[in-house]
């Protein structure tokens, strides 16, 4: 006990742990300090460690009285005092306590005793709490385990149910999935006709496209050599623009010269016929100017045709971006209405399946009242079969009455005419005795009235 590594309490907590803990009752409000030290009584601290055995080995109170069955007593009285010390001296020495803890008591060596049997139950209840805590855990797991599992069974058991499909059900859910199939490759054949077409109209419209922008950039470098050939011309004709201004000018006065010249020219042309042959330089410049200026109208139309037909290439370019706009969002509209389609399919194959469902539970909730009628019914049948033996068991019973009833009957009619002939011949002989008797009484008084009479005279 000196080795022991457990905390040791004073007489006071010692008193307080055993009311709390081992002592219950009017004997843990009597108990005291006094009780234990300095000197402790034998008898409360016999009390202490038959309830801490009570308490850690389940030892009811009555086994510390029980005396052997076997063993002969002449005065078993004699023994009521000592059998619980000698129990309670076998109990505790089993676990090898020494007998210097309960006969030589001593208040350091008794209070050292109890600190180690308080701790003892304290350790006990702290082990237990755990295990009733592990216990309740795995309960609890075992508990959820078994859900789960049911959870899966009926899981399983719900799949099988929706992947079955019932036998009178099986010609209609074949036929549904035949029309969804038709339904189905029909929309994807349309789905790719159109997808055809449109690509088709697409490769069509960027081929045109992919033309007229070539064709545009051809007549954008002919625009562009063009202007480069303008370019060039003007820098050939005047070196600034200020002076292509005074020349233009220049020359517009002078056309306007020109013309009028040559008007008086030819009004005059016979008059002035060998003037005019005088001014040979003067005329080739003129022409030379005459054949400038068409170069440049020529130049100009084609700069206005190229760049018309520049505008209405950009314009067909526009109207076919449009169009093959027009043509995504076509396919884009058809793209939403296959999904539209798809998802009505996708709906009416959910409420096909929800319409299975509901036919399937009508159809169970059916089968059980069915056979919970069947079960009535056979309870019902099983009673009326019962009662129909009960009543056949009565009717034989009833039958078999009257048949004893009869056979009593003709057993009584028997006796009685037995019994009414018998009577007949005891009356008869009663008749023929009364009348022996008679006939005896009436000669023997005329025996007596003869003897009477031959009296009287003497």
């Amino acid at each position: 006990m000196e080795t022991l590594s457990f905390p040791r309490y004073n007489a006071a907590e010692v008193v307080v742990h055993i009311r709390n803990k081992i002592l219950t009752g009017a004997d843990g409000k009597n108990l005291s300090k006094n009780d234990l030290s300095p000197n402790p009584k034998p008898e409360v601290l016999h009390m202490i460690y038959m309830r801490a055995l009570q308490i850690v080995y389940g030892i009811r109170l009555e086994h510390f009285y029980m005396m052997p069955v076997n063993s002969e007593v002449m005065y078993p009285h004699i023994m009521e005092g000592f059998l619980p010390k000698i129990n309670f001296h076998f109990s505790s020495f089993k676990d090898l306590f020494k007998e210097a803890c309960f006969l030589f008591l001593e208040a350091k060596r008794t209070t050292r005793f109890l600190s180690g049997i308080i701790n003892f139950i304290h350790f006990r209840e702290a082990c237990r709490e755990t295990y009733m805590e592990f216990l309740w855990q795995y309960k609890s797991s075992v508990d959820k385990m078994q859900q789960l599992n049911t959870a899966h069974q009926e899981a399983l058991m719900k799949l099988e149910r929706l992947d079955s499909v019932p036998v009178e059900e099986q010609a209609e859910f074949k036929q549904l999935s035949d029309d969804i199939q038709e339904l189905q490759q029909s929309l994807n054949q349309e789905f790719r006709q159109k997808t055809i077409v449109l690509q088709e109209g697409n490769s069509q419209k960027k081929s045109d496209i992919s033309e007229k922008t070539k064709r545009l950039n051809e007549l954008k470098l002919s625009v562009v050599s063009l202007k480069e050939i303008q370019e060039n011309l003007k820098t050939k004709i005047v070196d600034s623009p200020e002076k292509v201004k005074n020349y233009k000018e220049k020359m517009k006065d002078t056309v306007q010269k020109l013309k009028n010249s040559r008007q008086e020219v030819m009004e005059k042309y016979e008059i002035y016929r060998d003037s005019v042959d005088c001014l040979p330089s003067c005329q080739l410049e003129v022409q030379l100017y005459q054949k400038k200026i068409q170069d440049l109208a020529d130049n100009r139309e084609k700069l206005t045709t190229i760049l018309k037909e520049s505008l209405n290439l950009e314009d067909q370019i526009e109207s076919d971006e449009s169009e093959l706009k027009k043509l995504k969002t076509e396919e884009n509209s058809f793209k939403r209405l296959m999904i539209a389609k798809k998802e009505k399919l996708a709906t009416a194959q959910f409420r096909i399946n929800k319409k299975h469902e509901d036919v399937k539970q009508y159809k169970r909730t059916v089968i059980e009242d069915c056979n919970k009628v069947q079960e009535k019914r056979g309870a019902v049948y099983e009673r009326v079969t019962t009662i129909n033996q009960e009543i056949q068991k009565i009717k034989f019973g009833i039958q078999q009455l009257k048949d004893a009833a009869e056979r009593e009957k003709l057993k009584s009619q028997e006796i009685f005419l037995s019994l009414k002939a018998a009577l007949e011949k005891y009356h008869e002989g009663i008749e023929k005795a009364t009348e022996d008797c008679h006939a005896k009484i009436d000669a023997k008084t005329a025996e007596l009235k003869k003897k009477m009479f031959r009296t009287q005279p003497d």
